[in-house]
């Protein structure tokens, strides 16, 4: 134990703690069990070890910080630990990449209910459903899913601008108010480019030069570890979902025909359901639904989008397309704290009450011509302009 006390201190003393993510505000960090889920990649190592820095570093041995992929963990259980742990004065737990081992929503159940005094914070892959398993935790943990950089949040990073977070109502009733706030700091559709090809993950900053390389083997390390770790699907299942995720990175977003769907990667139409599914879960997948149908497995969806724009420039070997990009990026943005369904007039029905359609700076309003709250989001303008919202506004939700 010793030696990860000394792993611990040495991730906490060496982390930057200059830039926050947005849901550092949001967690209620005196529950007794956090559980923060993500794509592989969003930052929730960071902001773990961020928050023992500033809130915790006073006293170092009641605070361990310890990633159950640690070979320790291969002879030692959760509950073993954790008793030492507290016998040593322990008391604040952070327990990274908890998919990793095979116990853990029972062990973490049982130190939940030996140690009262003990407050623990896991993190784990998106994929991970704490509703399943041996242990039903959903009574327990406080649950936070972390997605990745808004628009908004990457100017922050890469280039130190501040800017407050915006509600959809605010965008949508006075945006020319916050508009013109934004263009007296920066130039938002440069800025906007660069974010649709490498802005998403926080990483970029280590290697924005090879960031689509790391990035296509964070996708490639999510089918063949996370996946199985989370669902325990074998080989074949893996090849297959990769075949299907190959597939769709051509031709999303898309209105899916199951049956043909199926018959291209070698599979039921259940199985393949199941698998858009679970690419979904894990972060790789959007799948757009219509309120008749409702999130169901049983159900197909409506539409298919990747889950950002950045995963388009990394796995495809096309040119990506500007219309792909900028529903994917309207999706992806709002999809933090709003309720998006499939809309028959425009692209996207917001939260029951707000008809958007996404497109270039000469889209019309043909389609959404009739309709109350109908609203364009376009791309490469700068300014508002009646119903038309410059997309690059919708970056500023998170």
């Amino acid at each position: 134990m010793e030696q990860l006390f000394q792993y611990s201190k040495s991730r906490i003393n060496s982390v930057n703690t200059g830039f926050k993510r947005y849901l550092w505000n949001k967690i209620d960090w005196n529950s007794r069990l956090i559980a923060i889920t993500g794509a592989r990649g969003v930052g929730k190592t960071t902001l773990l070890l961020q928050y023992i820095k500033e809130n915790l570093a006073k006293n170092p041995d009641e605070v361990i910080y310890v990633s159950l992929d640690d070979l320790y963990f291969s002879k030692t259980t959760i509950v073993d630990f954790t008793d030492e742990f507290v016998k040593r004065g322990g008391k604040y737990l952070f327990l990274d990449e908890v998919h990793k081992y095979l116990n853990w929503s029972q062990e973490i159940k049982n130190i939940y209910d030996y140690f009262n005094q003990l407050k623990i914070v896991i993190t784990g892959s998106s994929a991970l459903d704490i509703f399943k398993g041996k242990a039903d935790l959903s009574r327990r943990a406080v649950m936070y899913k972390m997605h990745g950089l808004s628009f908004r949040e990457f100017i922050a990073l890469k280039y130190k601008y501040l800017f407050p977070v915006l509600d959809l109502d605010q965008i949508v009733s006075s945006p020319s108010i916050y508009i013109t706030e934004i263009l007296t700091k920066i130039k938002p559709i440069k800025l906007f480019e660069e974010y649709l090809r490498t802005g998403y993950y926080p990483f970029f900053l280590e290697d924005e030069q090879n960031f689509h390389i790391r990035l296509k083997q964070t996708v490639n390390h999510v089918l063949d570890n996370d996946l199985p770790s989370v669902e325990k699907i074998d080989f074949a299942s893996v090849h297959n979902l990769r075949k299907l995720l190959s597939i769709l990175t051509e031709i999303v977003p898309y209105k899916p025909n199951i049956l043909k769907l199926s018959k291209q990667v070698g599979v039921s139409r259940e199985t393949l359901i199941k698998y858009l599914y679970l690419l979904s879960r894990a972060d790789l997948l959007m799948l757009l639904q219509t309120d008749t149908l409702g999130i169901s497995k049983l159900n197909k969806p409506e539409k298919i989008y990747l889950n950002n724009p950045n995963l388009a420039y990394a796995i495809t070997d096309t040119h990506v397309n500007k219309g792909t990009l900028r529903e994917t990026f309207f999706y992806n943005q709002l999809n933090e704290g709003n309720h998006l369904l499939y809309s028959s007039k425009g692209d996207f029905l917001i939260n029951n009450r707000y008809v958007f359609e996404v497109g270039g700076k000469n889209k019309t309003r043909q389609q959404i011509q009739d309709i109350h709250n109908a609203y364009i989001a376009a791309d490469n303008i700068e300014y508002a302009q009646g119903n038309k919202i410059p997309l690059w506004l919708f970056g500023f939700l998170y």
